[in-house]
């Protein structure tokens, strides 16, 4: 992953090198020293803190577990990023992802910098009393680092709006007579939060989607026939088709993405299959979300996946092998769920024409490069699950303005921030041979160099 970031920052630089507009008043000698340094700062973090949280478990037991904070870059604002709970966090992952918030938060003109952090747990394995421990230390571990203006850090994948609170309340009493509530974002709205906060990013991943297959299709359709591009291409043969699509993973993100998908006037979607971690469900007809989305609010989250557990739901469905979903013949596939989900190993299986990354990376370099080629309409996570940042931006505005929106103002801000970043990336993306997510890419590195330099920090 390390030396993905430092790929992706190189070939941006690369692409933006001969744009004599970009940072047009350097020239020669100097302009090469320039990008050298953005090349050092942007591909590095700034600071990579860690600590083995000592946790006494009810039984009496006594363990250190390992967890992270890593601020990457702080040009555009304080530090911004979830905090991961999960078995598979290791140090290289959390300098990944916060060099992408980096990238993202640049992208959506958030004025965020990027940070990440992570604890190597899994939370199916402690008692609540236990992870609310877990939370606490954390909070007094790095109290020193984080802060409102500072590093905000907010829910990620296996924590959620409980563990905020508990780690807002923990900050509370560690900085006494200081404010406190925009310390931490995703938090439960009797605590501060903002409403629309846990549905932001799988809205936001929907969106994207819906944005890029329909309303933009519909502004610029005489224009895409002329492009000649394969991904116009792509575009086209699916408007205003019937579609089939597929949503691997069914939490926060994943059923929210189903449940807009299902609910949609305006695209022809049917919603075939879903999967978890047990299972993969598919229905050719369909399925039944709201149903399946109220099963698993009072199922630990868990979709059915016996025959005993289908039977009670009243879902109809086949149940086959979680990882079934990625190969599905279905016109688009959303990725919510882990890591390099689409691989060497099946990208050469993957039938979808469009997929949509609202999970971080499910998708390897090699395998978007092959999908690509293919003319597969890629939408990439720092594009399409930028929704729990920028709902996260809200939050943290209303907690020092002491005054809040409702859900549907909240989800309009949403849409037209995620439109604004859309109608410039876009008509890039369809007349470039560039895939989407190196204009996204290209376009997040211009404006941190651009910041960059005019702070004086590349000499």
């Amino acid at each position: 992953m390390q030396y993905q970031t430092r790929s992706i920052v190189q070939e941006s630089l690369d692409a933006l090198m001969d744009d004599e507009m970009f940072l047009s008043d350097l020239k020669d000698a100097p302009r090469k020293k320039a990008f050298s340094s953005l090349g050092a700062v942007l591909s590095t973090p700034n600071k990579i803190h860690k600590s083995f949280l000592r946790i006494v478990l009810e039984k009496g037991e006594i363990v250190r577990i390992p967890a992270f904070r890593v601020q990457h870059n702080n040009a555009m604002g304080p530090y911004k990023g979830g905090i991961r709970f999960h078995e598979s966090v290791n140090e290289e992952e959390v300098i990944n992802l916060a060099f992408l918030m980096t990238l993202k938060n640049s992208l959506h003109d958030v004025p965020f910098g990027g940070g990440k952090g992570g604890v190597v747990v899994n939370p199916r394995e402690f008692t609540p009393k236990e992870l609310n421990l877990i939370s606490k230390k954390y909070v007094q571990y790095f109290a020193d680092v984080i802060g409102p203006d500072k590093d905000i850090p907010a829910p990620d994948m296996g924590s959620g709006e409980r563990e905020m609170d508990w780690m807002m309340g923990e900050y509370k009493n560690i900085k006494p007579g200081q404010p406190y509530r925009g310390s931490f974002t995703g938090k439960s709205v009797i605590n501060g939060g903002s409403l629309g906060r846990r549905e932001a990013t799988g809205k936001g991943v929907y969106f994207t989607f819906r944005y890029t297959m329909s309303d933009f299709i519909q502004k610029q359709k005489s224009w895409l026939e002329k492009t000649g591009s394969p991904y116009a291409k792509t575009a086209l043969d699916l408007y205003e088709k019937p579609l089939k699509v597929a949503v691997q993973g069914f939490g926060n993100v994943g059923s929210v993405t189903a449940l807009e998908a299902y609910q949609c006037k305006h695209l022809q979607n049917k919603v075939v299959s879903v999967s978890d971690r047990h299972c993969t469900l598919y229905n050719e007809d369909g399925l039944d979300i709201p149903t399946l989305v109220k099963y698993t609010a009072s199922n630990q989250g868990d979709l059915p996946h016996t025959d005993d557990m289908l039977k009670e739901s009243g879902i109809q469905a086949d149940i086959l092998h979680r990882d079934e979903v990625l190969t599905m013949d279905v016109d688009v596939l959303f990725l919510a769920a882990l890591e390099e989900q689409i691989h060497n190993g099946n990208k050469e299986e993957i039938k979808a024409s469009v997929i949509v990354e609202g999970a971080n990376a499910p998708v390897t370099a090699d395998a978007d490069d092959y999908l690509n080629e293919k003319g597969v309409i890629i939408i990439p996570d720092i594009l399409a699950n930028a929704g729990g940042v920028i709902v996260s931006y809200f939050e943290w505005l209303q907690g020092r303005e002491t005054q809040f929106y409702s859900e549907e103002q909240i989800y309009k801000k949403l849409y037209d921030k995620m439109q604004g970043t859309m109608e410039t990336i876009l008509p890039k993306y369809f007349g470039d041979p560039h895939s989407l997510r190196q204009n996204c890419y290209i376009h997040s590195v211009m404006k941190l160099s651009t910041v960059l330099y005019k702070q004086g920090k590349l000499f």
